[in-house]
């Protein structure tokens, strides 16, 4: 396995820093931020130089309950074959339900959601795992997810879920050391069981990032310092294992370099301590996980003779009765936490509100201070269906269609945003509004 060495999360807020900063082996860009056609020069310089660039999808969903999408998978592999990459990422997790599978209305998440860790959810898995890994032209590693909620019934740890995973396909594991004490504060599981049923030799690299805890939930945020207990798991996992590489995700608050500096050195003395405590106990791991290995055979070749279509169907039922109580307010499904799900629905509006503010940013601007407040309100009957883009326009259509702005001029600026981004191409290149705007300046310069 390649190794990688010491890398860094590429984000256009960084892309300066990150290029002058010593001591970067690679750099990791999440893939539906970068269009290959156009990437963006700081990534270029970088692979100019011999820098490794690995694009992080985001929005496959290979734990969902559908097939993964042809296009999204073709997508990701022109970004593979624009960064020259060696390795391709993504996420265990949901992030749609609904549709025909189900005969109830498609519903986004808007981020990543738990599988949980049943015989059906994991046969599902590993066959979508099976469909990327052939339409994607370099392997493919997949990361264990951060979850605020639990799901009731489940029959395996995250270790040996993550372990039979790369047991049946042969994936990748892209382990994230932060989610692993996420899930420790808000799920009551232990970092070292979970790092000790992993298969370590299917280990891709290691993501590192900070998060904040409040009320008793940790929220993963990538905004905040990579704290002690995060850096404490990744010695423990260097103390098993030499990762192949490590990584250190920051998404926003970006500090000055020198900090994310700091940050990168507390990471690479982290893995010295790990190094200084391997020894022999490795070849006692590694006859507990053949043992392990044994014993799973059974139950998954028995799984794959039974096929997944009834499975896909009850998985597909499952998650979307979870997002639909999340996203949409109906009722909570039996055995699930409804304090927990109701911080997790307050985070994802929260999240849309901030996602929609980036990718229309017009719309804070146009509105002001009403912005989170309006949007928040209309996140409560109005659930995302066909991603953030659309959510901006549907934002604004509500606004209009509901009379809900008193201000005139405010008003008008909303309605022109709207109708230049509703249409099918902007409304500022049709013939017919471009004829009517030249008109207007010249009947204004007479």
């Amino acid at each position: 396995m390649q190794r990688l060495g010491t890398g860094i999360g590429w984000r256009p807020e960084i892309a300066d820093a990150v290029e002058r900063m010593p001591g970067i082996d690679w750099v990791e860009a999440v893939a539906e931020n970068v269009c290959p056609g156009h990437l963006p020069e700081s990534l270029l310089r970088l692979c100019r130089r011999g820098v490794t660039v690995i694009p992080h999808g985001v929005s496959l969903g290979l734990g969902g309950a559908d097939r993964p999408d042809a296009d999204r998978l073709a997508a990701l592999a022109e970004r593979v074959e624009a960064l020259g990459s060696p390795l391709v990422t993504e996420h265990i997790a949901f992030v749609r339900a609904g549709g025909p599978l189900t005969a109830s209305p498609r519903l986004e998440a808007g981020h990543l959601l738990p599988v949980p860790r049943t015989r059906d959810a994991l046969d599902v898995l590993c066959e979508n795992v099976r469909i990327a890994q052939d339409a994607l032209p370099v392997p493919l590693a997949v990361e264990n997810i951060a979850a605020l909620i639990s799901w009731p019934g489940e029959e395996m740890t995250e270790g040996q879920f993550l372990y039979e995973l790369a047991d049946r396909t042969g994936v990748r594991l892209l382990i994230d050391v932060a989610n692993l004490h996420t899930n420790h504060v808000n799920r009551g599981e232990d970092p070292a069981k979970a790092l000790a049923d992993l298969p370590l030799e299917a280990i891709a690299y290691v993501h590192v990032a900070g998060g904040f805890e409040r009320d008793g939930v940790w929220h993963d945020s990538h905004a905040h310092p990579v704290p002690q207990p995060v850096l404490d798991i990744l010695t423990d996992l260097a103390s098993r294992v030499s990762p192949p590489g490590v990584l250190l995700e920051r998404d926003e608050n970006f500090p000055e370099p020198g900090e994310l500096e700091r940050e990168l050195g507390a990471i690479r003395g982290a893995l010295e301590k790990g190094d200084a405590e391997r020894g022999a106990s490795s070849a006692q791991d590694t006859t507990r996980q053949q043992d392990t290995a044994g014993d799973q055979e059974p139950a998954y070749k028995q799984a794959a003779a039974a096929g997944t279509a009834h499975a896909r169907q009850r998985l597909g039922l499952a998650q979307a009765a979870l997002l639909s109580a999340l996203v949409a307010g109906t009722p909570v499904p039996e055995g699930f936490d409804r304090v927990r799900l109701g911080v997790q629905a307050r985070a994802l509006a929260g999240k849309r509100a901030d996602v929609v503010a980036k990718v229309a940013p017009e719309l804070p601007v146009i509105l002001g201070e009403r912005y989170r407040r309006a949007f928040l309100a209309y996140t409560h009957g109005h659930p995302m269906t066909d991603g953030y883009r659309r959510d901006a326009l549907d934002f604004a259509g509500y606004l209009l269609a509901e009379g809900r702005l008193e201000d005139e001029r405010v008003r008008g600026e909303l309605r022109e945003w709207w109708l230049e981004r509703s249409g099918p191409r902007p409304r500022s290149r049709r013939p017919g509004v471009r004829l009517a705007r030249a008109t207007r300046r010249v009947l204004l310069r007479r």
